[in-house]
């Protein structure tokens, strides 16, 4: 009889006193498996955070179904994560990477078998985190903005001005936010999703952005579904769940 995960919550340091939210469930296995951090992206307002993954029963769907430990993790001024907010910026990808840190010392968690999976919002912050920790085994970025500059001002009214109270409109603080200008970077495999149709994030930029990890020698896969900004789980099921058996091919229990 196959027992279900437990999701428990940890409060970490984000290794500057301030607090990071993190949800984990992890596999039944006696050997250390793979792991997914999963960053969520904008939430309309509620800023649940990782709570969401959580109640829409992803971070289960993960762990039960890879047999892998999965986790996700609340940026700073969502959930229970400390704030405050800074648009994706160093504040937001710090705990990214002290999520990931709680990770690799899991005994349960094969620490060369980690992939990040961020969304929206949580895909241009994990973009940057993926050119500053260069030894995970993927990268999955869906629906993000590779080019804040370009993306500002292209953007609503609303998206414009959260930019300008979180992160300021210096090119420091665009170039700290635009994964696309750090291309070389990257040493991790890639997974690109994004809808055709997306209204926040064009797809030219993700486009832009895989012909430049490409041009890097970076391997990476770009799928484009007919949809908005946000691609249904039936879309991306397919090129996703391959993905990520091939990712986790050596931990994968087959039924």
């Amino acid at each position: 009889m196959t027992t279900m995960p437990i999701v428990t919550r940890h409060l970490i340091d984000r290794g500057d006193g301030a607090t990071v939210e993190l949800f984990q469930a992890q596999a039944s296995s006696e050997t250390p498996t793979g792991a997914i951090l999963l960053v969520h992206g904008n939430q309309g307002g509620s800023l649940l955070g990782a709570t969401e993954t959580v109640d829409n029963g992803a971070l289960l769907r993960f762990c039960s179904g890879l047999n892998i430990t999965a986790a996700a993790v609340s940026q700073p001024g969502f959930g229970a994560s400390d704030g405050p907010p800074d648009f994706c910026g160093p504040l937001t990808q710090r705990a990214i990477r002290a999520a990931l840190a709680f990770l690799r010392n899991q005994p349960s968690v094969n620490s060369d078998r980690i992939v990040l999976y961020g969304i929206s919002r949580g895909a241009v912050a994990s973009g940057m985190v993926a050119t500053q920790i260069t030894d995970l085994r993927a990268v999955i970025l869906s629906g993000g903005v590779y080019d804040l500059r370009a993306a500002y001002h292209e953007s609503s009214q609303g998206l414009r001005l959260a930019i300008e109270k979180e992160a300021g409109l210096s090119r420091e603080a665009f170039l700290a936010r635009s994964a696309l200008h750090h291309a070389s970077e990257f040493r991790s495999e890639t997974m690109l999703l994004h809808g055709r149709y997306d209204d926040r994030a064009s797809v030219a930029q993700a486009e832009l952005f895989s012909k430049a990890l490409s041009d890097a020698g970076v391997p990476v896969e770009l799928h484009v579904f007919e949809c908005g900004h946000r691609i249904p789980r039936g879309h991306a099921r397919n090129a996703l769940g391959h993905f990520l058996q091939r990712m986790f091919a050596r931990v994968v229990t087959y039924h």
